[in-house]
């Protein structure tokens, strides 16, 4: 009498729905609230850059224009987010068209992004370890035309596939697949795309960071985290949409709906995070390489100053001389040979 089905009563239904909506719409306000937060950092940090540049007279020309093509795309991506919070506090409002487009732009500004900081980190791999320049002699207009161009194909499936559907008198953008072939295909291009650009900027970094540690000024912990972070930023907020692809596409083999449909879901709240890059890339790119210069500058001041007080000085001297530090080294008022180390190791301001 007891083991036989539990019917399930009309008040937990409604039970069952009101949690379900209420888990909704906790995932709603995170995603606004990380939506927003990007914009209100990432759209006048862009700006800042595009029309101060700050720190780019150390850069080669080549970098220069890397750089603005990296701030452009993230500002054309960080432009949309308005309309993206208001779609998911109303609804889409802005027509099949409006949809599609948006979308493609999001789509090409998130891939020339990528590809961008791939091209940069490239080149301060084969600047840095090889000593070689012959990318910052090829011209700008013959690289990013082609970068912006391999963006704009690889985002044409948002003007493809990109439709609106209407659920409860509630319009959504987002992607219809006439078979599953087709959702295979997108996701496994995106895949593509973001394990190849990743892996290239690890490996140039890893073996960056191997080249700066060896040198006497730069093996200190701050320099440690600042060419840690760029790489593990970059590495944490693109891999949770980049993993949720991989379990996509092991759903679509196996046909397993319930799984497909977690991770469609999953998908929708992860990508809000991919925005946060482009929210961060000014500070993680456009400063990296005069950080780089000055903390090589103040490595071989500290080392000096501390040279300075360890021969019994008088803390009044001290003060005088760590004032002194502030300014340009003057390598007469030390010994030649501390001099020579602590500033002909100091050679980081090569244009970048």
């Amino acid at each position: 009498r007891n083991g036989g089905p539990k019917m399930q009563t009309p008040g937990g239904k409604r039970e069952r729905k009101t949690q379900l909506l209420l888990q909704e719409g906790k995932k709603q306000k995170l995603k606004l609230l990380v939506m927003s937060v990007c914009f209100l950092m990432g759209f006048p940090g862009n700006i800042a850059v595009i029309i101060l540049k700050p720190n780019w007279e150390n850069m080669s020309s080549l970098s220069q224009s890397l750089m603005l093509s990296l701030a452009v795309s993230d500002l054309l991506c960080l432009v949309t987010l308005p309309l993206w919070i208001y779609s998911f506090l109303y609804g889409w409002t802005f027509r099949l068209v409006g949809c599609k487009i948006i979308t493609y732009f999001v789509y090409c500004s998130l891939y020339t992004s990528l590809l961008t900081v791939t091209v940069l980190s490239v080149q301060r791999y084969l600047h840095v370890v090889h000593l070689q320049r012959s990318l910052n002699r090829v011209r700008a207009k013959m690289l990013l035309l082609p970068l912006w161009l391999a963006s704009m194909i690889l985002s044409t499936p948002a003007l493809v596939f990109r439709q609106l559907s209407e659920d409860q008198r509630w319009t959504t953008c987002s992607n219809q697949y006439s078979f599953e072939g087709q959702r295979m295909a997108v996701v496994l291009s995106e895949t593509l795309v973001g394990f190849v650009s990743l892996s290239v900027i690890v490996f140039s970094y890893i073996n960056l960071y191997r080249k700066v540690s060896r040198a006497v000024l730069f093996n200190n912990p701050q320099t440690t985290r600042l060419i840690t972070s760029i790489t593990v930023t970059l590495v944490v907020l693109w891999a949770p949409y980049l993993v949720s692809n991989v379990i996509s596409m092991a759903a679509i083999s196996l046909k397993n709906e319930g799984l497909l449909t977690f991770c469609d879901d999953i998908r929708r709240t992860v990508a809000a995070i991919i925005f946060v890059n482009s929210a961060l890339n000014p500070l993680l790119y456009a400063f990296t390489s005069n950080r780089l210069s000055s903390l090589c500058h103040k490595s071989a001041q500290l080392f000096m100053l501390n040279c300075w007080r360890s021969n019994s000085m008088t803390k009044a001297d001290w003060e005088i001389k760590s004032k002194n530090l502030l300014y340009p080294i003057d390598t007469h008022s030390v010994p030649s040979t501390l001099s020579q180390t602590a500033v002909g190791d100091c050679s980081c301001n090569d244009k970048l």
